[in-house]
C-alpha cells in the first residue's frame, strides 16, 4: 500500500495499517558536525528520507549546529559569571531548537510530513539539576501517534523539562543520551547515531592506518572503549542503551545517502558499527580494540602507615574535590607496617590533587610524594578475554619485545590497562594492534 493510499484511510486505521507494514522503527540522531549548516541539514535529511522511503518509521533527534552551544555558553558567561542556572539552560537550549525547526522545514520540503518538538513538548521529563539534568521519564504517546500516522517528529536533543516546568539541559553527551532515551521510550528497533566517522574502529586510524572498522561490538566493550579514550560515543548514552537493550548503530552522515547500503565487509547491508548485546555477536574476538588515553599523571604516596581507613582518607579527600582517580595500585612492606599507594589522575588535575593530598597529611601519615605528569594509558579490550587465559601476559610480552617499560597495571574481566611513558604510546598501540591480529588484511 502506498503512502498516498494510506492517507485516504480513516485516521484511526492509518496507524494500525502502517504499524502492520513498516520494516522497522528507527530513531536517528545527528550530531553538531552533521547539522553544521543548512546544506549539511539537507544531507542529513536525505538519510532520513531513505529510511522513510524504505518503509521505516523514523524519529529524529538533533544537536545544535557545530560550535553554537559554545557560543551560547560564552554569551551567558559574558553576561554574568555568577548566573542563574535556570536561565543558563533557557539560553543554551535554544541551539537545538533552531536545528530541529530547520530539519523539520527541510523534511517537509522533501514531501515528508514532519514537525519539531522541544524537550518540554514531548515531554522529556528530568530532575531539576539545571545544566546536568538526568532524564526521569519520557511520555511516548505523542511521538507514537505521529510516527503511526506517517510523520517524522524532530526532537531537540540535550534538553528536557524539570518538575517546576523550567527547561533543563543534560550536560556533556546530552544529545546522544536523549536519542537513546527516546528510542527506549518508543520501543525502537534501533537508534542510529550519525556522526563524522563511519563506525567504531579497532583503534584510532590516525595512529595506525591498519585499523579496521568493526561490524559489531558489545555494549560492555563500547563502554570500556568510551571510558578509555575512544570519542565515538559518550559513556552516559552507552550505559543507558545497555540498561534498556537499545541497539545503537554508529554511522557517518557524510556517506552518500543515495548510494547502495553496504556492510563493513562490502556485502549489501547496513553500514556502520552495531553496538548490541553480547549474545548477538556470534564470534567473539579475544581482543576487539586497543585504546590510548594521554595526559595521565602518576602520584605515589611513599611509606604510608598501613592501618584501616588510610585509603578511605586519601581517596575521600580527592573525591571531596571532585578529582577523578583512575588506576590504583597498593604495595605493602614485608613487615606490614608501611605501604605505598600509587594512583593516576588527569594531567589537568595534577596540581590540585597534590595540593589536596598535602592538605590531608593530618589524616594520612606518609613519608613523601613522588609524582610525574605526561603518562599514557594503553588498554586492550574484548569480551573474549573472559574465556581466554594469558591475555595480560601476552600484552606484557608484546610491549617488552618493543622495549617498552610498564609503570602500572590494572585489569577487569574484559580489559587490561597499562601506564607507560608517552613517548612510546603510539608504538605500543601499533604493536598491540598487530600482535592481536587486528590489522587490515589488505593494508
Amino acid at each position: 500500500m502506498s503512502r498516498a493510499e494510506m492517507k485516504s484511510l480513516p485516521r484511526g486505521l492509518t496507524a494500525a495499517v502502517f504499524r502492520g507494514l513498516f520494516l522497522a522503527r528507527i530513531v536517528v540522531k545527528f550530531g553538531g558536525t552533521s547539522v553544521a549548516n543548512v546544506e549539511r541539514i539537507r544531507r542529513a535529511a536525505r538519510h532520513v528520507k531513505r529510511e522513510v522511503d524504505a518503509g521505516n518509521q523514523v524519529a529524529v533527534v538533533v544537536s545544535a549546529m557545530s560550535g553554537k552551544t559554545n557560543e551560547l555558553v560564552g554569551w551567558v558567561n559574558d553576561s554574568s559569571p555568577l548566573h542563574d542556572a535556570r536561565e543558563y539552560d533557557t539560553v543554551v537550549a535554544s541551539g537545538e531548537q533552531v536545528t530541529a525547526g530547520l530539519m523539520a522545514i527541510v523534511l517537509s520540503e522533501m514531501g515528508i510530513p514532519s514537525r519539531s518538538f522541544s524537550g518540554w513538548q514531548v515531554p522529556i521529563k528530568t530532575d531539576d539539576a539545571h545544566g546536568a539534568a538526568r532524564i526521569t521519564e519520557i511520555d511516548p504517546t505523542e511521538l507514537n501517534k505521529r510516527m503511526g500516522d506517517g510523520w517524522v517528529p524532530v526532537i531537540t536533543g540535550f534538553q528536557g523539562v524539570a518538575p517546576s516546568g523550567r527547561i533543563t539541559t543534560l550536560g556533556r553527551g546530552g544529545s546522544d543520551t536523549s536519542a537513546v532515551a527516546v528510542a527506549a521510550a518508543v520501543k525502537a528497533d534501533r537508534c542510529d547515531i550519525y556522526t563524522d566517522v563511519d563506525g567504531v574502529y579497532t583503534t584510532d586510524p590516525r595512529i595506525t592506518p591498519r585499523a579496521r572498522r568493526l561490524s559489531k561490538i558489545s555494549f560492555e566493550e563500547m563502554l570500556e572503549m568510551a571510558s578509555l579514550g575512544a570519542k565515538v560515543l559518550m559513556i552516559r548514552s552507552v550505559e543507558l542503551a545497555m540498561a534498556h537493550k537499545v541497539r545503537l548503530l554508529v554511522r557517518s552522515t557524510f556517506d552518500d545517502p543515495d548510494a547502495p547500503q553496504l556492510a563493513p565487509d562490502g556485502t549489501p547491508g547496513v553500514p556502520g558499527t552495531l553496538v548490541c548485546d553480547e549474545d548477538e555477536i556470534m564470534e567473539k574476538q579475544i581482543v576487539s580494540g586497543v585504546t590510548l588515553a594521554r595526559g595521565e599523571a602518576k602520584i605515589t604516596l611513599r611509606d604510608v602507615k598501613d592501618k584501616p581507613g588510610v585509603a578511605a582518607a586519601v581517596f575521600g579527600a580527592l573525591a571531596d574535590e571532585s578529582i577523578v582517580v583512575d588506576m590504583i595500585v597498593q604495595n605493602v612492606s614485608d613487615d606490614g607496617s608501611l605501604t605505598d599507594i600509587t594512583f593516576t589522575v588527569p594531567d589537568s588535575e595534577y596540581d590540585k590533587a597534590v595540593h589536596t593530598i598535602e592538605a590531608a597529611r593530618a589524616n594520612v601519615e606518609f613519608g613523601k610524594i613522588s609524582s610525574s605528569k605526561g603518562g599514557a594509558k594503553i588498554s586492550v579490550i574484548g569480551v573474549g578475554m573472559r574465556s581466554h587465559a594469558g591475555v595480560a601476559a601476552s600484552m606484557f610480552k608484546a610491549l617488552a619485545d618493543k622495549g617498552i617499560n610498564i609503570q602500572l597495571i590494572t585489569t577487569s574481566e574484559i580489559k587490561t590497562s597499562v601506564l607507560i611513558d608517552d613517548e612510546y604510546a603510539e608504538l605500543a598501540v601499533r604493536a598491540l594492534h598487530t600482535y592481536y591480529g587486528l590489522d587490515k588484511e589488505d593494508a
